[in-house]
């Protein structure tokens, strides 16, 4: 996960905070059980000398039947909340010898979010794990893996929860070190965390990092109105921006304006041209952003490198009720929505965008068992979101979370979704 940057402002009295895991989310995996054939009595000799030219009725002769647990079906198969067995107990007197740069080797492939747990280790474990040397290591090491990120207020407390997909096992996060005015999950990318908010009648903005619990506050655009806000992380030159496009009341007299960690600074750019939005919700890819429109009918794209905007003439499907627009690896987009005017026909479909043709082909459909139970009623609010050609849909009056993985092709439930993301202020998912 990598770091806000070295002028990174750390929230006063702020303190490591160590995850709690929550191993109730996570449902047991019946294994397949041996059933040895019945025996029945009858009047058939056994003794030894009645055996010859008879059939073998040993054990080691005798036909294993294999039979599948009930209520194991493919979909309890495929969800991500498998049994996650319990830690192996070590020898402390091993631990304590290794050599300092073994010991930050191995801790360096440790997940992101259980360094907070091993830091009430030991005094020495704690130092390093803190060091920004070994905080840097650790960020260059390979991905862990994606996240699942729900973020909600209790009792006006930030709290968090992610889910690791790779682990299957729910970590809680305490927000506290965030200012109080940080009440609004924009999004995450390359393991930062966005977040805006109305500080008085200040729109603000910060950027925080969950591993090292560090915050930066983004200096006041020049336009002083809330806007939408999506946030974009590039690793190579460990750097991020942030663009803010219309007002979320509709101005379109406003500039797009984008920060640049680099400079530290909003630069105003071109007017988006006078459209009619489909929605607010925005979808970043290639070096572009992309929204819905319906009058003109299609997408609007911003390109980040010239800053200017442009018209995509892609229309939609038919009967689309709703829409949401998923960036995928590389240059693909999603767009995700239900399909039919009547509660008994619906549908959800995924498109993909062919960027030569400039139309939408569909490459899924969900499966009728999983859109039944994810919506139960045709007027019924869902959220979608996506990264890393992994979509995400989440039903809050439901409670539940399905993942769609688009490269092989699986539809799984996530475990414990229910208990953690309900009445959630925010969703997202992030690579760490």
């Amino acid at each position: 996960m990598d770091g806000v940057g070295e002028s990174s402002k750390s929230g006063s009295g702020v303190s490591s905070s160590q995850l709690m895991k929550n191993g109730a989310f996570c449902d047991e995996e019946s294994c397949p059980k041996q059933v040895s054939p019945i025996r029945v009595g009858g009047s058939r000799n056994t003794s030894p000398l009645g055996r010859v030219g008879s059939r073998n009725t040993s054990p080691s002769r005798q036909k294993v039947i294999k039979t599948k647990p009930r209520g194991l079906d493919e979909e309890t198969v495929a969800t991500f909340g498998k049994v996650v067995h319990p830690d192996i107990q070590m020898e402390d007197n091993i631990w304590a010898m290794l050599p300092e740069d073994l010991l930050n080797e191995i801790l360096a492939r440790v997940p992101p979010f259980m360094i907070f747990r091993l830091r009430s280790v030991c005094k020495r474990w704690n130092s390093i794990l803190q060091d920004n040397s070994f905080l840097k290591f650790h960020s260059q090491v390979p991905s862990h893996g994606p996240c699942l990120l729900t973020f909600w207020k209790n009792s006006q407390t930030p709290q968090c929860s992610i889910f690791s997909l790779p682990l299957k096992v729910w970590y809680r996060i305490p927000f506290n070190f965030l200012p109080q005015w940080a009440f609004w999950l924009v999004g995450s990318s390359g393991g930062l965390v966005c977040f805006s908010g109305l500080d008085g009648l200040t729109f603000k903005a910060l950027v925080c990092n969950p591993l090292t619990q560090t915050w930066r506050t983004l200096p006041n655009m020049n336009y002083n109105q809330q806007r939408q806000l999506i946030m974009v992380v590039d690793r190579t030159d460990k750097s991020f921006k942030v663009i803010a496009t219309s007002d979320i009341y509709g101005d379109k007299s406003l500039p797009t304006e984008v920060y640049d960690s680099k400079i530290d600074k909003w630069t105003v750019h071109q007017i988006m041209p006078a459209v009619n939005l489909c929605s607010s919700k925005m979808a970043y890819c290639d070096s572009r952003l992309y929204l819905e429109t319906l009058s003109p009918l299609g997408l609007m794209m911003y390109r980040l490198d010239s800053g200017y905007w442009e018209h995509i003439p892609a229309k939609f499907p038919r009967s689309l009720l709703d829409g949401y627009l998923v960036a995928g690896t590389q240059k693909r987009l999603f767009l995700v929505g239900r399909i039919g005017l009547y509660s008994t026909l619906q549908s959800m479909r995924i498109w993909e965008l062919d960027h030569a043709k400039i139309m939408w082909v569909e490459i899924s459909r969900m499966p009728p068992k999983y859109f039944r139970a994810l919506l139960r009623l045709s007027a019924e609010r869902f959220e979608c979101f996506g990264q890393d050609n992994l979509i995400c849909f989440t039903s809050w009056n439901q409670g539940k979370g399905l993942l769609y993985d688009v490269d092989k092709k699986l539809w799984s439930w996530i475990a414990g979704c229910a208990l953690q993301s309900y009445n959630s202020q925010g969703c997202t998912l992030m690579t760490t």
